[in-house]
């Protein structure tokens, strides 16, 4: 099953990453190869260290939520130095980092995520540096996911606030390429950032969504009708591409992943994370 679920997210991810940048008609393929290759990433990954990696509270006898998140930052890395390794070398400046919100308590923690944060440049892209990304990548962020599960202290992961005060800075750069991907359940919950707006919300949990009533067959009626969704933050994100990995919806409503990924396609695409095909632009 893990072999399988790292073949599926890695040919996910280069598919996502190299063949899907909105094309106009008059590109051929020629041309948009060309530009896809001299492009520079600045890849940002974005972790929910939630107790949804809790071997206690979500155990999984097939393979466990840390488990899956791992193999998809291996292939988020492995895209990464296979971009790297595309160009020439005059042409390389991209970038790779990884994200906690809020950041865990824990300083092991922190101190491993600074070693992610990783800038690529035509003055340090030697064979060696780029050959020991991936190995960098898998080792630390398997460090981490280890300490959060052994501290035992799962603070949550205030998703909405990062998009709201954070994302503008932290993952978008000018005349790059802005690629965030995140590793959630879907859900969203912080116990420190709990706002709503009539129908609105900057949280989503299982119990909200039964709340709101929308556990049944007409949910997506009443969804449009009422207006529910999260909340909109005030933040032109034009400029960034998304991919949401790792939903994992609550087998108590059989419409749950339906809601949650209605949820987040409004969201995103009120704060113009705009996409032609939701398989390129936003993947669940």
């Amino acid at each position: 099953m893990k072999n399988t679920l790292l073949k599926i997210s890695t040919s996910l991810l280069l598919v996502l990453f190299f063949s899907c940048k909105e094309e106009t008609k008059t590109e051929n393929k020629e041309t948009s190869t060309k530009s896809s290759i001299s492009e520079n990433y600045n890849i940002s990954i974005l972790v929910d260290l939630s107790d949804r990696i809790s071997l206690k509270k979500n155990p999984n006898a097939t393979m466990e939520i840390y488990q899956r998140d791992l193999g998809y930052i291996k292939s988020v890395s492995e895209a990464f130095t296979q971009h790297l390794k595309s160009k020439r070398m005059r042409q390389i400046n991209d970038k790779m980092q990884l994200f906690f919100n809020p950041e865990p308590e824990n300083s092991e923690i922190n101190s491993i995520s600074k070693d992610l944060r990783i800038n690529v440049t035509k003055d340090n892209a030697s064979k060696k540096f780029l050959n020991s990304i991936n190995d960098t990548y898998s080792l630390k962020t398997a460090t981490i996911y280890e300490s959060a599960i052994k501290d035992d202290k799962y603070i949550g992961s205030d998703i909405w606030n990062f998009f709201d005060s954070k994302v503008q800075d932290q993952c978008i750069d000018k005349n790059f390429r802005n690629i965030l991907v995140i590793l959630t359940d879907g859900y969203m919950f912080y116990e420190g950032t709990q706002i709503k707006d009539g129908n609105l919300s900057s949280y989503l949990t299982p119990q909200l969504i039964k709340q709101n009533g929308l556990n049944t067959n007409d949910w997506e009626k009443k969804f449009e009708k009422e207006n529910f969704g999260f909340i909109k933050t005030d933040t032109d994100l034009s400029n960034l591409e998304v991919l949401v990995l790792g939903i994992n919806p609550s087998k108590n409503n059989p419409f749950e992943e339906k809601i949650i990924k209605a949820y987040w396609t409004k969201w995103l695409s009120e704060m113009k994370i705009t996409f032609r095909n939701q398989k390129c632009r936003l993947a669940f």
